[in-house]
């Protein structure tokens, strides 16, 4: 179980975190109490959850606040964007705690500050940002894997935070410094397990430090790019129109059963309409028999270098 420790700050998806619970993942800051935007805390949440909670529910969504409970892991109270505080049940592990911690708290903290938490993996390309959204187990993560092998840099892996300027320019602000990986990716890219932590003992999916290839400042979102998973053999990109662009922003958005509960539908949809009026969105169609992020990396970086031939021709 954690031991409640000393609050320390850290910097992760563009905000000021006071943490009991430790967060290696993040960067540690040095900063004064009234510049803090969420407060991370332990405490017994377990009779709040059996009075509030209903039977066999493992979430409780309401305006600005969001409960859930992960069995062997903890209960967890993220609320009015600004507080988590964290039950962990007994054995519990750390690593658990915070994977969740830094997913599903953080996607509820984000939306409830109205910041649009997409899942996906965002890259940095010459100044700008493209999402790299899909369903768990498209390849989000090992394609933009695949652009950080080519030397571009890394912004967000799982929740990509997406802000409006005062001009509607949709910015992606940065998230922390990592990677998730399964084990066949990192056979593909030929890098060796033994060198990383796994996300959570005795599983596959590893933990990889990208410090070296982080973007640390905030980037407009020039497009987004949908991974698809298909029986066909080619590798294939489709440009989105009208309202199914909506549709994928909803269905890419972090967590989306929050939307509606917390009263944040018509937020998501005014959101969703001043991102797509500002950049393309494509679908990407990958085989599932192969190992195809390569290929999706050099036709995304085609489509990107055409789009900004006809930006400067116009």
């Amino acid at each position: 179980m954690t031991a409640t420790m000393k609050k320390v700050v850290y910097k992760a998806f563009g905000l000021h975190i006071s943490s009991e619970i430790d967060l290696p993942e993040t960067q540690k800051i040095k900063l004064e109490n009234k510049d803090i935007d969420i407060v991370v805390e332990i405490a017994d949440l377990t009779k709040r959850w059996e009075v509030e909670a209903e039977s066999n529910r493992y979430f409780l969504i309401k305006e600005n606040v969001c409960m859930f409970m992960v069995q062997g892991v903890a209960i967890y109270l993220i609320q009015d964007g600004n507080r988590i505080i964290v039950s962990p049940m007994v054995n519990a592990q750390e690593d658990q705690i915070r994977l969740y911690l830094l997913g599903t708290c953080m996607g509820a903290a984000l939306m409830q500050r109205k910041i649009l938490p997409l899942h996906g993996s965002a890259i940095a390309i010459d100044g700008k940002a493209y999402a790299i959204v899909g369903d768990s187990g498209a390849g989000k993560s090992t394609l933009a894997s695949a652009f950080l092998n080519r030397g571009y840099q890394l912004l967000s892996d799982d929740v990509i935070p997406v802000t409006l300027s005062s001009d509607c320019i949709p910015i992606v602000t940065p998230a922390y410094p990592q990677q998730k990986l399964w084990m066949e990716s990192l056979d593909q890219f030929g890098m060796d397990s033994r060198n990383y932590q796994p996300i959570i003992k005795r599983e596959n999916k590893f933990a990889i430090p990208v410090a070296a290839q982080f973007a640390s400042e905030p980037m407009p979102l020039a497009g987004i790019f949908e991974i698809v998973k298909v029986e066909d053999q080619k590798v294939t990109l489709h440009p989105i129109k009208k309202m199914e662009r909506f549709l994928t922003l909803y269905r890419h958005t972090y967590r989306n059963f929050f939307i509606g509960d917390s009263g944040l539908m018509d937020w998501h949809f005014n959101t969703s309409a001043k991102i797509v009026n500002k950049m393309n969105l494509y679908q990407l169609r990958r085989p599932i028999s192969r190992f195809t992020a390569h290929e999706l990396a050099e036709l995304m970086l085609m489509t990107i270098k055409k789009e900004d031939i006809l930006y400067e021709s116009n």
